[in-house]
């Protein structure tokens, strides 16, 4: 492998070793790989949100606390958010197809384990395996795509592909809802077995393996121990910000050690022979920009997503079905367009469709952050289905940016960076915006409930209110008389509708931002020598 390769050569031809041969029957098929994959992807992606509908029932059932409830969630993005980018490498290696089909099954097997869980340590335990597992699976999908289809046929892959996450993701809370009300909790773990054991079948028929003759031979133990501690000790701080305190001592540290594990992880990189994730891909301006694109499009997203939940349930008082089906615009409009943005990318190249999309979501975001205690369906349909116009094309060309600018032995790598920047950028979206949130409510709290001429509050109990107020909830106290208890649901909603509306113009801007990154995006080499594989 060459210790050095200049930018210029990202943009030469592929070399004849790295364009995927035609497939003859099943196995290796383009079209057959992406639909067997996209079953193991839909799982994990359904998992990331279909939980949160379950965890009041699994705290009620196993009598846990709400720290808890949060870890069950926490275990998994941490230790999918660690363990990405490490999987990622281990498909290169070894090989995408045989990481995605160990991912597959582990995944089923974690998950029927939960159901069978009496208590939430084995819940959170195996919810970590959860995380690992499905870390193995996704990068090891993007590399079977990369590696299955050829350069002119990739785009809308990756939109399919792309369509599958963005409709599991919001179609998340709708499947929860609906299990947990006329099943149980365990039913959310228990239908991931069957959808594995489909999968496992399909990958071990249809998926053909794919690796790259310069594949690495060795492995990067230092570079993993550091990326992983420097992404635990981020994630962590990012998750648990908001209860430690964002200028809490703990709270700083992490971020403190994050940032020099980080800073000794590019030193390290440098110097190893075959390194974890060589730097010299970031000499591509297209591949780093489409990783700050993922992020910001992941902070704005999941970010805005995560107050919409707790609007439609607690102000508006529907049901998790309910609020469910009323995220379908979104989920419907990811559906239609993410194909359609493949198919544009492909023939006008992702620059104007990935600017074109952060613009309409920005547009969006700036729509919802005028929404009231009583705005009525249609607005909101509105705005959400903006947003999935917006964000389909941004999935699928910021992921295509990434993958295709990389070399073809190094997808597996970066297929996780694809998808640690969606964790990360998830992560510092609920995180940022949370803050965002608590800051207006502390400020507006008080001067509200004073406004409304309701009972002074002790400073615990303005401390309580304003936790709950954060999400959306009353602090109505037990027995309160019926105009009591009307007054403080109007100035706790009216006071979450003033925050959500700063959260959302938050990420109105940064999807602004994005918009300007987007700028820098170029279509995909896919040639076997990308921005660089070996020492800076």
């Amino acid at each position: 492998m060459t210790s050095q390769i200049t930018v210029d050569k990202a943009d030469k031809a592929p070399e004849p070793s790295s364009a995927p041969t035609p497939a003859k029957g099943l196995r290796g098929h383009p079209w057959l790989t992406l639909f067997s994959v996209a079953i193991g992807v839909m799982m994990v992606a359904l998992d990331g949100t279909i939980v949160a509908i379950a965890n009041p029932a699994i705290a009620k059932d196993l009598g846990t606390t709400m720290a808890g409830v949060q870890w069950i969630t926490n275990g998994y993005l941490l230790a999918l958010a660690v363990a990405l980018i490490t999987a990622g490498k281990l498909g290169d290696r070894f090989g995408h197809r045989q990481t995605f089909l160990i991912g597959v099954a582990g995944f089923a097997v974690a998950s029927g384990a939960i159901g069978f869980s009496s208590s939430v340590g084995l819940v959170v335990t195996f919810r970590v395996l959860q995380g690992l597992f499905g870390a193995l699976l996704m990068p090891a999908a993007l590399g079977l795509l990369r590696a299955t289809f050829p350069a002119e046929k990739l785009n809308m892959a990756i939109g399919i592909w792309g369509m599958v996450i963005g409709a599991s993701t919001a179609g998340g809370p709708i499947v929860g809802g609906l299990l947990v009300e006329h099943v149980s909790w365990q039913s959310v773990f228990f239908i991931n077995v069957p959808v594995g054991v489909i999968a496992l079948v399909l990958g071990l028929v249809i998926l053909k393996d794919h690796r790259a003759e310069n594949a690495p031979k060795s492995f990067d133990i230092p570079g993993i121990v550091l990326l992983s501690g420097g992404m635990f000790a981020l994630i962590l701080a990012l998750i648990k910000g908001s209860e430690w305190g964002w200028g809490g001592t703990r709270t700083l540290l992490f971020l403190a050690g994050a940032v020099v594990l980080f800073a000794l992880f590019a030193f390290w990189e440098t110097k190893v022979k075959e390194p974890l994730i060589p730097l010299g891909m970031f000499r591509s301006v297209p591949l780093s920009a489409g990783t700050v694109l993922m992020v910001l499009m992941a902070f704005a997203f999941m970010g805005g997503l995560f107050f919409v939940t707790f609007y439609l349930q607690n102000v508006h008082g529907m049901s998790p079905v309910d609020s469910g089906l009323h995220l379908l615009p979104l989920t419907a409009m990811m559906i239609v367009s993410s194909p359609i943005a493949g198919a544009l990318i492909t023939k006008f190249g992702p620059r104007v469709p990935l600017v074109g999309g952060m613009v309409a979501t920005a547009v969006a975001m700036f729509g919802m952050s005028t929404m009231t205690t009583d705005t009525a369906t249609l607005p909101m349909s509105l705005w959400l289905g903006m947003m999935g116009l917006g964000l389909a094309p941004v999935m699928v060309g910021a992921t295509e940016v990434i993958v295709g600018n990389a070399p073809l032995e190094l997808s597996g790598v970066a297929g996780g960076l694809q998808q640690a920047g969606m964790q990360v950028g998830g992560a510092l979206g609920t995180a940022v915006l949370g803050a965002v949130m608590a800051a207006r409510v502390d400020k507006d709290l008080p001067a509200n409930w004073a406004d409304a001429k309701l009972p002074p509050m002790t400073p615990e109990q303005l401390d309580q209110a304003s936790a709950a107020v954060e999400m959306g909830g009353a602090p109505v106290p037990p027995k309160a008389p019926e105009p009591v208890a009307e007054a403080i649901t109007s100035v706790a909603h009216d006071t979450f509708v003033s925050g959500m509306g700063l959260a959302f113009t938050v990420a109105g801007v940064v999807a602004v931002v994005a918009a300007l990154v987007a700028t820098l995006t170029k279509r995909g080499a896919n040639a076997e020598a990308g921005a660089g594989v070996g020492h800076i």
